[in-house]
C-alpha cells in the first residue's frame, strides 16, 4: 500500500481538469453536429458566401423593406446555446435538468444580446444541479396524486427565477468575460503571440486536457469571432493536423521497427480521420519531439495570422476534410498553407530529434499506447492500429481476467459473470474470468477490470496488465472490447503455433471451463467448473443463501441510504452479519458506487468487514417507483455477503438476469416472491 499512496496526488490534479474539461467536451461534442450545419450554412448563404441568399443568409431586405432575420443569426443566437444547455442540465439531472437549464440560459441569452456559448455552460448545469437539490427537499413527501403538479409547476417556476438570475445576474459577467477574453486574443494577435498558445495547446492535447481549452474557451470564442468577421482563426488553433502529420512521417522515414511499420496507417487515421489522438504514443515514446508538435503548431498559427485566414465553424474531427469543408471562402490559400507548414516545420524538427538521437532504439509502442490509454483514461478506438489489437503490457493470448474491486465479493463477481459468458459465447471457454479484492492482487493477470475510481489502487499490484476502467459492471461497452482483444489474440497465438495454426476457438473447446475467484482468497487459486451448479464442494447451497424471506417486492426506503439500510436489515435477520458490516455497506458505497447498470445496485461491505460476515447470504429488494442512486435510477437492491465463493453462484444467475431487457422486465412485473427466485436461476432447487 506504500506504494499507491505518493501515486494519487501526481496525478489528481490532471484528472481533476480531465473530468473538467471531458464535462466541458460532453456539452459541446453531442452538439458539433448542429455547429457543422450552422457553418455550411454560413459558408453558403451569407453576403460573402459561395451562393449568397439574402432570406437563408440574414442580409438585405425584403420588399416591404424590413431586414430578412436568415437562419445564421437565429441559429447562432438561440439554437446552440439552447442545445448546448439542454446537453449540460441533462448531463446533471436527465431531460428535468436539461430543461430547467435551458429555461434559464434563454435569461443570459436575452440580456447579453451576443452568442452566449459560456453562458449556456454555466446555465445549463447549474439549472440542472440546482433542480435537483431542490427535488431532494420534497422527495418522499408529496402526497400521492400530486407529483405531476409539484414537479411540473417546481420545474416552472425555478426555471423563470434562475431566467431572470441569468439576465439580471450571470449575463452581464458573462459578456464582460467574453470581451476581456476576446480582448486578449486580439492583443496577442496584433502583438504576434498569438503563435505562442501552442506551447500550451500541444502538451495539453498529448495529455488530454485539451478539451477544457478548446471547447471550453476557443470554441465560444470563435464562433462569436466568426458571427462578426465572417471567420475566425481560433478554431484551427487546436484542429490543425499539420503537426502530429509531420511527426508521423518523420517515423516513417527515420523510425523503427513497430514504429515505423504502423506510421503509414496512423497518418491516414490521423489526416483523413481526424484522429490526433493516434499521434500521441509516438510522442510518448520520445517525449522530447513535442517539441516538433509546438514547432508546428506555432508556425501554423502564424500563417494563418498573417494569411488573416480562418473557420467559419470548428473543424470536428479534426479531418484535413472538415477543416477544408469549414473553411472560409476568402481563406482556402492560408488554411491549406498553414497546414502545409506547420507540417513541414514539425517534420523537419522530429526527424532531427529521431536521427541525433543516442537511443535510436524506437522503444516500446505498446506500452506508449498503453500510457496514453491511461491518461485518457479508457480504451483508444484507434489503438489497434499502433499496437495490432490493442495497447499490450503482456505479449501472447490472454488466458487469466480478473475484476477487482474493495471486497472482491459483489461488484467484481457480476462483472465477471457478464464477461465470463461473453467470453464463453465468442468460443473461448479457456479463459478464466475471475474476481478479487484489489488487496489480493498480484501482477499475474493478463487483464485487469476496476471501477473507474479504483483502477489507481489496482495498479501498483499489476503492473504488466492491461488495465481497463470501467462506470458500469453490467453492461459496460469495455466488454466488447475485451472479448475482440481476447480474440485477436488467442487467434493470432493460435495461427502462430507449430500446430498448423489451430484456431484458439477449437483449442479452446476442451480445455476446461472458466475460473471463478472467491473473496478473500487469490482469484487464480480457486478455478471451479463455471458449468456447475455448486461453485465448490465445502460451500453451503444456494438454498441456504437466497431465500423467500430475504425477497422484498416493494421497499420502503425513498433514498439510497435508506435502501441500504433495508437490504442490510433483511442480512442481519437472517444472522448473516452484524450491525458493523451493515455500516460497512455504507463506507463502502461512499467510496465507490455499487451501481452496476440496469436498474440495479448491490450494495455489499468493505474488504476489512469481511469478519463480521457469519455466513453467505443475498438479500433482494425491489422498489417498483425507483430511487435516486447517486444520480442513477435504481429498482433492484441486491445485499451482499459472501464467505469464500458460496455466494458467487447467484450472483452469476443475478447477472444473467440483468442482462436480459425481457428478463428484467419480468422482475419489474413479478408478483410474487416465487417467480423472483425462479427467474434467478431455480436457486431454491
Amino acid at each position: 500500500m506504500a506504494t499507491q499512496t505518493p501515486a494519487k496526488p501526481r496525478t489528481s490534479m490532471r484528472v481533476g481538469v480531465q473530468k473538467f474539461g471531458t464535462f466541458l467536451s460532453g456539452m459541446i461534442m453531442p452538439n458539433i453536429g448542429a455547429f457543422i450545419a450552422w457553418g455550411l450554412i454560413t459558408a453558403l448563404f451569407i453576403e460573402k458566401g459561395w451562393i449568397p441568399v439574402p432570406q437563408l443568409g440574414g442580409f438585405g431586405t425584403n420588399a416591404d423593406g424590413e431586414p430578412w432575420t436568415g437562419l445564421v443569426g437565429p441559429m447562432i443566437t438561440y439554437l446552440l446555446p439552447l442545445l448546448i444547455a439542454y446537453t449540460g442540465g441533462r448531463m446533471v439531472y436527465d431531460v428535468r435538468g436539461g430543461v430547467v437549464g435551458a429555461i434559464a440560459t434563454m435569461g443570459v441569452i436575452v440580456g447579453a444580446g451576443i452568442p452566449m456559448f459560456i453562458g449556456a455552460m454555466i446555465m445549463g448545469p447549474l439549472g440542472g444541479w440546482t433542480m435537483k437539490k431542490i427535488d431532494m427537499l420534497w422527495d418522499g413527501k408529496i402526497r400521492p396524486g400530486f407529483e405531476m403538479l409539484v414537479n411540473n409547476f417546481s420545474a416552472g417556476i425555478w426555471g423563470a427565477l434562475l431566467a431572470m438570475l441569468g439576465f439580471y445576474g450571470i449575463a452581464p459577467l458573462v459578456s464582460a468575460f467574453s470581451t476581456a477574453a476576446g480582448n486578449v486574443v486580439q492583443f496577442l494577435v496584433n502583438n504576434g503571440l498569438l503563435p505562442l498558445t501552442s506551447i500550451f495547446i500541444e502538451p495539453a492535447k498529448v495529455l488530454f486536457l485539451n478539451n477544457a481549452i478548446n471547447h471550453g474557451v476557443l470554441t465560444p470564442l470563435g464562433v462569436q469571432q466568426s458571427l462578426e468577421q465572417g471567420k475566425s482563426m481560433l478554431f484551427l488553433l487546436e484542429a490543425n493536423p499539420g503537426p502530429g502529420l509531420g511527426i508521423l512521417l518523420a517515423y516513417m522515414i527515420f523510425g523503427r521497427g513497430a514504429a515505423k511499420a504502423s506510421a503509414p496507417g496512423a497518418v491516414i487515421i490521423h489526416f483523413l480521420g481526424g484522429i490526433h489522438e493516434i499521434y500521441f504514443p509516438y510522442v510518448l515514446m520520445k517525449p522530447l519531439l513535442i517539441v516538433a508538435a509546438i514547432a508546428g503548431g506555432m508556425t501554423g498559427i502564424a500563417t494563418l495570422a498573417i494569411t488573416n485566414a480562418g473557420l467559419v465553424a470548428p473543424a470536428a474531427p479534426g479531418s484535413i476534410i472538415a477543416v477544408l469543408a469549414q473553411t472560409s471562402r476568402d481563406s482556402y490559400f492560408g488554411v491549406i498553407l498553414a497546414v502545409v507548414l506547420a507540417t513541414a516545420v514539425s517534420f523537419l524538427v522530429a526527424a532531427v530529434i529521431l536521427r541525433t538521437s543516442k537511443n535510436r532504439d524506437d522503444g516500446d509502442l505498446s506500452a506508449a499506447t498503453s500510457r496514453m490509454e491511461d491518461m485518457k483514461g479508457k480504451k483508444s478506438s484507434v489503438s489497434s492500429v499502433l499496437t495490432g489489437g490493442g495497447a499490450a503490457a503482456k505479449a501472447g493470448p490472454i488466458k487469466n481476467i480478473v475484476f477487482a474491486c474493495d471486497a472482491g465479493m459483489g461488484s467484481s463477481a457480476m462483472g465477471a459473470s457478464v464477461l465470463r459468458n461473453k467470453i464463453k459465447a465468442a468460443g473461448f471457454p479457456d479463459v478464466k474470468v475471475t474476481n478479487s479484492a484489489i488487496a489480493s492482487l498480484s501482477d499475474t493477470y493478463d487483464v485487469v477490470i476496476t471501477h473507474q475510481d479504483l483502477t489507481e489502487r489496482a495498479r501498483p499490484a499489476t503492473e504488466s496488465a492491461r488495465h481497463y476502467s470501467v462506470d458500469n459492471f453490467m453492461n459496460s461497452p469495455r466488454y466488447d472490447e475485451i472479448v475482440e482483444l481476447v480474440k485477436e489474440s488467442n487467434t493470432e497465438s493460435a495461427e502462430g503455433a507449430d500446430d498448423g495454426g489451430t484456431s484458439a476457438g477449437a483449442a479452446a473447446a476442451g480445455a476446461g471451463a472458466a475460473a471463478v475467484g472467491g473473496h478473500g482468497a487469490h482469484a487464480a487459486d480457486a478455478p471451479v467448473d463455471a458449468q456447475s451448479s455448486a461453485v465448490a464442494t465445502e460451500t453451503a447451497p444456494a438454498s441456504d443463501i437466497l431465500v423467500g424471506e430475504s425477497v422484498v417486492l416493494t421497499g420502503t426506503a425513498t433514498t439510497r441510504d435508506e435502501a441500504i439500510d433495508e437490504a442490510g436489515r433483511l442480512l442481519l435477520a437472517r444472522g448473516a452479519v452484524d450491525t458493523a458490516y451493515v455500516e460497512a455497506m455504507h463506507e463502502r458505497e461512499e467510496s465507490v458506487s455499487t451501481y452496476m447498470g440496469s436498474f440495479l445496485a448491490i450494495p455489499h461491505g468493505t474488504n476489512a468487514a469481511k469478519d463480521h460476515i457469519m455466513k453467505s447470504a443475498v438479500s433482494v429488494v425491489r422498489y417498483p417507483e425507483g430511487i435516486d442512486w447517486n444520480g442513477k435510477e435504481v429498482k433492484f437492491v441486491v445485499g451482499v455477503a459472501g464467505v469464500n465463493n458460496e455466494h458467487l453462484h447467484i450472483l452469476s444467475s443475478i447477472a444473467k438476469v440483468f442482462t436480459d431487457k425481457a428478463q428484467v422486465a419480468q422482475l419489474e412485473a413479478a408478483t410474487t416472491v416465487d417467480e423472483v427466485l425462479d427467474l434467478f436461476g431455480k436457486v431454491n432447487s
